[in-house]
């Protein structure tokens, strides 16, 4: 039995054993369903554009204000997946928080993938590609069709925007003190995909006050007081169910 299997084991015992878990996720768990991440080798940072301009300053708010053109096209190319599905690790969690193990999910992620699982109580950070609103009357979208124009406008002549947040741009007061809740409410919390990094997203696990912290994510983060598994989640679930 490698070490890897005996951590998952211990994951195992740990979900069992927990009655409120929160999940908190970052691009890692998404990437099986086919959306790339942002700072692997591979990821979106790092890809070479056919513009001069770097992804992190396309995806700020004075960039989309003063380019939307190119924000758009951009946003369309490289974060907006209207295929993808979600994989075994968001409908392992869904299915957690129906059985009443599970009491929410924090993501940083705006695919909405778990709320296609089937999971309900889901904060988004950085909100979703799924909504949008106009900046002059305040219309809001519920579906992807607003990004069909090269330049979306509102029947009012207001320019859309996708509620995401971008660079330059406060998180929702209502999505800060849902995600510190949940930490604070949580006996186990288990981190999936997410280099902790990205902050003031990162920053909420230092919430959690409960006994069990998990880490899984395919790079080594060295945080202490924790089981880290490294791995790709896909694989961990998959040998979770396996000994279930």
């Amino acid at each position: 039995m490698n070490n890897e299997t005996c951590k998952i084991k211990e994951l195992k015992k740990n979900i069992d054993k927990s009655k409120r878990i929160v999940l908190f996720t970052g691009a890692g768990i998404s990437v099986p369903s086919g959306i790339p991440d942002f700072r692997s080798a591979n990821g979106i940072y790092n890809e070479k554009l056919k513009s001069n301009y770097r992804p992190e300053e396309i995806i700020s708010h004075s960039f989309f204000m003063s380019h939307p053109d190119i924000f758009y096209e951009f946003f369309k190319e490289k974060m907006v997946y209207p295929t993808a599905k979600p994989n075994i690790a968001h409908e392992y969690f869904a299915q957690k928080e129906k059985e009443g193990k599970l009491i929410g999910v924090i993501t940083q992620n705006i695919d909405g993938l778990h709320q296609m699982a089937g999971s309900i109580n889901v904060v988004e950070l950085h909100g979703t590609v799924h909504r949008a609103y106009c900046m002059r009357c305040g219309k809001e979208f519920d579906d992807t069709s607003y990004y069909l124009d090269k330049i979306p406008h509102c029947s009012c002549g207001g320019l859309i925007k996708p509620d995401v947040v971008l660079y330059e741009e406060s998180l929702k007061d209502k999505d800060i003190k849902d995600a510190v809740s949940l930490m604070e409410s949580a006996d186990t919390l288990i981190v999936v995909g997410t280099s902790l990094i990205v902050y003031p997203a990162a920053a909420f696990i230092n919430y959690f006050m409960g006994d069990n912290l998990v880490l899984i994510n395919k790079s080594h983060l060295g945080l202490k007081n924790c089981l880290e598994i490294n791995d790709d989640i896909v694989n961990v679930i998959k040998e979770l169910r396996e000994i279930e």
